[in-house]
């Protein structure tokens, strides 16, 4: 069979856009392939579960049209399939006075992103309703929330799969051709054919794109995020998100404070370079893809501008202390043992050959191929809204 379409990678952002594929060509054939066991089973089924708002990102970028259009369409997308999810809010804390003018720039962001109900409180009044969060001042976010991912991943192949069209697990591209008008793939359970190909293979996008006969002009380098979980009792003082002003010259959020779907808290994550692009521990070790990043003249000049905070973030994955310090701004009465190891994640970061590090969505496209080279948070609140431009992009 030579399908209509083939999309790797099952996590979200693929399978989204397998789900608007067959909204825009509903008789075309189409299957979605993953090299793993199970549907979500990296950067999608390891985050922590926020529903981003659009809060942080520049007013009329690709990341803060899309992320705010994504929330409304998944908010429907789970009414529609009874998936469960929260809108906790979240407060965004300044810690110190030093913070305050990021603080009001993230406010000034968010209102020209059409967020509405934004509040400014100071640490007394953001006090009154989350009593235990630390602060000067702090903006509230109401449509913030939290979900499971996983469900919503499971949730996008059900439907897939009830419009006809196949989601084959499993199944590792090993290599691509084109042959006319045909792209032949070489996988691990055989050879698929398929007139259009979409490349949404997260931690592997680059590595495919190169498959496809296109050089992206970024590498992925794999930053391993690592959680702590707060016992009970220190976590049922948390009932909304609590985040950090974000350092702008670092493209992470901060270790936070993150409420469930499923009861749990989640506190993290630090970012630390992974010893493999599936590195969820430090013990996972990959020689060759360690030599590929270590070589990469971008890994080279990122190391070279960031070590301090590297070494940083690296010293707070060895200590808990360390680890603990970064909460107790947020959360001054949190204790040591409050803390137990929790899990963790891998993010594809796309950096540029001198050390600049993309974060913005970005997508190479082909004759009849579109790359997603770069999906960076919040990819999987904003996956429906990207995989209708990456369908656009494919078609039009």
């Amino acid at each position: 069979m030579t399908y209509d379409a083939l999309i790797t990678g099952a996590g979200a952002v693929g399978l989204a856009t397998a789900l608007k594929l067959q909204e825009r060509r509903p008789d075309w054939k189409i299957i979605v392939v993953d090299k793993a066991d199970r549907a979500a089973a990296h950067q999608t089924g390891h985050n922590s579960g926020v529903i981003h708002s659009g809060v942080y990102y520049p007013p009329g970028g690709t990341r803060a049209r899309l992320c705010v259009q994504g929330y409304r369409e998944l908010l429907d997308f789970c009414d529609e399939e009874n998936i469960p999810y929260k809108l906790t809010g979240k407060f965004i804390v300044a810690t110190n006075e030093a913070e305050l003018p990021g603080l009001r720039k993230i406010h000034e962001r968010g209102t020209a992103n059409g967020l509405t109900n934004l509040q400014w409180m100071s640490g007394a009044e953001m006090r009154e309703r989350s009593p235990h969060t630390g602060g000067i001042a702090a903006l509230w976010v109401p449509q913030a929330g939290i979900i499971g991912y996983s469900a919503v991943s499971e949730a996008y192949r059900a439907r897939i799969e009830s419009r006809g069209g196949v989601v084959q697990l499993r199944t590792e591209v090993l290599g691509c051709q084109q042959e006319g008008k045909t792209y032949i793939l070489r996988t691990s359970a055989g050879e698929l054919r398929a007139t259009h190909l979409v490349n949404c293979g997260g931690l592997q996008s680059d590595l495919l794109t190169k498959m496809t006969g296109h050089q992206p002009a970024v590498q992925i380098l794999p930053f391993r995020g690592e959680y702590y979980e707060l016992g009970s009792a220190a976590a049922s003082k948390v009932n909304h998100l609590i985040y950090p002003v974000p350092d702008p010259a670092f493209p992470f959020l901060g270790v936070h404070l993150t409420p469930m779907i499923d009861g749990r808290v989640e506190a993290g994550p630090n970012a630390v370079l992974a010893f493999a692009r599936e590195g969820y521990n430090n013990k996972t070790v990959n020689l060759r893809e360690l030599a590929e990043t270590v070589k990469y003249s971008g890994f080279q000049a990122l190391a070279r501008k960031y070590w301090r905070k590297g070494a940083k973030e690296l010293h707070r994955s060895f200590s808990k202390q360390a680890f603990l310090d970064s909460l107790l701004p947020l959360m001054p009465d949190l204790q040591l043992s409050d803390l137990t190891t929790g899990g963790a994640g891998v993010r594809a970061m796309a950096v540029g050959p001198k050390g600049e590090m993309i974060d913005d969505f970005l997508f190479y496209k082909g004759d009849r191929l579109v790359n997603v080279a770069n999906a960076p948070s919040p990819a999987a609140t904003a996956s429906l809204a990207i995989g209708g431009a990456v369908v656009s992009e494919l078609l039009d």
